[in-house]
């Protein structure tokens, strides 16, 4: 599979109520999201139009969607139901999700934790 374009959003950072102990789904803390589209590239080098490719405050609205309105107990289910929704909602071949947990609640110092899944379709 051959891709001509990859649409990077990196950092978009939400407050939410995921993980599995009882503080984190009552306390909430920060969490950011990364995600990469692999586009199944424009008609040509001039194509200068936003039809061919995708709008990525609509992925923007999604990703917020997903981490702000739906919870989950582990990282990885919510970075594969962001992935889920992008392959179903927008014309992509291909995309990276990587959910990042920076204050998650471990017995040492960390600097992230994070869970990335891929799919194609």
């Amino acid at each position: 599979m051959k891709f001509k374009g990859i649409i990077h959003l990196r950092k978009m950072e939400f407050y939410a109520y995921h993980g599995v102990l009882p503080e984190e789904k009552v306390l909430g803390q920060k969490f950011l999201v990364d995600v990469d589209i692999y586009l199944p590239g424009l008609r040509n080098q001039e194509d200068d139009d936003l039809i061919p490719t995708v709008d990525y405050s609509r992925v923007y609205q999604a990703v917020k969607e997903c981490v702000e309105n739906e919870r989950f107990n582990l990282i990885e289910a919510l970075a594969d139901r962001i992935a889920t929704r992008i392959l179903a909602e927008f014309t992509c071949l291909k995309v990276r999700v990587e959910v990042h947990k920076p204050q998650a609640p471990i017995p040492g110092i960390i600097g992230d934790i994070s869970a990335e899944v891929i799919r194609e379709k």
